[in-house]
């Protein structure tokens, strides 16, 4: 995820490995916060897969700077892992599932499409596995448990909601 995190914030201007730290808290921080620590080797490893490139100057003080811009393959890739599959770990996929509808505006129509139908999909069927867990009478819930199950369960519905909003308006603006 920290790749597309990466090429979505270069797509708006070239920036330091600082400037796309700050463009991923300013954008993403209620779903995540990587570390300069994971930031760097996901900068080296797209630069190697051609998806970024670099360019080195020096500051009026001496200091090297290092400012990265997204290719045209860096694009197509973002694309792509916007369109990937999400992980069937029902927390790992809420995260991951605000990440990548909050980049669907560099999609076209048809792909938003896609990435909202899969996205609502595998909401559902997370949805429908803690209604399970919920309803079976041989489970030995607390009432915590149950309280917490309640909330994920409203959680998903309010995604499934928003998205079908997001699909209405994907119909109508690509008419």
């Amino acid at each position: 995820m920290i790749e597309l995190l990466i090429l979505n914030s270069l797509l708006k201007q070239e920036l330091t490995m600082y400037g796309i730290s700050k463009s991923i808290e300013e954008n993403f921080a209620a779903f995540t916060k990587p570390s300069f620590g994971a930031i760097k080797p996901a900068l080296r490893r797209l630069e190697t897969a051609g998806y970024i490139s670099l360019r080195k100057m020096m500051s009026d003080g001496g200091k090297l700077s290092v400012f990265y811009t997204v290719t045209k393959t860096g694009k197509d890739e973002l694309v792509r892992l916007l369109l990937e599959s999400l992980s069937e770990n029902p927390h790992q996929f809420f995260s991951n599932a605000g990440i990548k509808l909050s980049c669907a505006g560099v999609l076209t129509a048809d792909e938003r499409k896609k990435l909202f139908t899969g996205i609502k999909s595998l909401a559902a069927i997370h949805k429908k596995n803690a209604e399970n867990i919920l309803n079976n009478e041989y489970n030995h819930l607390s009432f915590y448990q149950k309280i917490i199950l309640d909330s994920t369960i409203c959680e998903f519905k309010n995604l499934i909601t928003i998205i079908e909003g997001l699909e209405k308006d994907n119909a109508g603006n690509s008419k």
